[in-house]
């Protein structure tokens, strides 16, 4: 059974959080969501390991019920990663496991590297690592081809033309997967009609994204390996079939993960906590142990 609850965190950001599981003596799973999803998307997912381990999702901030800041810079790096900190210090640290999917992900790959003493496992879900990206949105023309979508996001109008038309534009990311039952889509559209300038923040705040112009930072963006080194083990789950994050953004990716799986699933798209919780929820449960 899913619990709700509001996690008031020192700083002065509230979270609205969903949790499942055991609530003493068992390991402890924090779940991040990514774009343009909420806490609700790992509710399968935690109903399956709830016999085992002790689960939260937050709704990140920005995101429905959570504390959605005014400006753009309320949401960079490290105002979410404090977030996810003090998240993490609430519920117990270390972690037995981070997972992170999309946005969530990018926060667990960097929370990995700059605090790895709060975390013993990471499991990332089609989500890139930033010296990755980094690399391959400056350099690789059908990369920055198919994340032209996150300049889009960034435009002042952004808001507006994704709640156009029913929300056209946001139901737009997901296609017409067979997942996107009835129940799925009211949720999606209950978290979206709450605001969606926190999300759209995300994308705004964050100079990874595909160059427009000579001037644009991620020209002189350096990442050096020593602030992206991750040193925990790290399991990587990846749909292939990700049409917004192409598989080129595993290549090397041992440079800065040096304990690292990836599993690479043939034909499974960006959105797997959807398409395949059963899977997540094994894969987790076998990093547990």
């Amino acid at each position: 059974m899913i619990r709700c609850f509001d996690l008031a965190l020192p700083h002065g950001i509230t979270l609205a959080c969903r949790a499942a599981g055991a609530t003493t003596e068992a390991p402890r799973v924090l779940l991040l969501h990514g774009f343009p999803e909420a806490a609700f998307v790992w509710d399968e997912v935690m109903d399956l390991l709830s016999a085992r381990a002790s689960c939260w999702a937050p709704n990140l901030r920005g995101y429905a019920g959570s504390s959605s800041p005014a400006g753009v810079a309320a949401y960079r790096a490290r105002h979410l990663l404090a977030d996810v900190v003090a998240t993490i210090e609430a519920f117990g640290a270390p972690l037995d496991l981070l997972a992170g999917h999309d946005w969530g992900g990018a926060l667990a790959w960097n929370l990995a590297a700059a605090r790895p003493d709060l975390l013993r496992r990471l499991l990332i879900i089609n989500a890139p690592h930033p010296a990755a990206f980094l690399r391959e949105l400056r350099d690789n023309p059908a990369q920055q081809a198919a994340s032209g979508y996150m300049n889009q996001l960034c435009r002042p109008d952004a808001e507006a033309r994704l709640a156009a038309d029913g929300f056209a534009g946001l139901w737009g990311f997901f296609g017409q997967p067979a997942w996107l039952t009835p129940a799925l889509r009211e949720a999606y559209r209950r978290t979206w009609a709450l605001g969606l300038t926190g999300p759209v923040n995300y994308y705004r705040a964050s100079p990874l994204r595909p160059p427009e112009a000579a001037s644009d930072t991620i020209h002189s963006l350096q990442l050096p390996d020593a602030m992206v080194t991750v040193g925990v083990p790290t399991t990587v789950l990846w749909g292939e079939a990700d049409t917004a994050l192409l598989p080129g953004l595993l290549d090397g990716l041992e440079r800065w993960v040096p304990d690292l799986r990836v599993e690479r699933l043939p034909g499974a798209s960006h959105w797997l906590v959807h398409e395949r919780p059963q899977l997540v929820a094994d894969t987790i449960a076998g990093l547990l142990g």
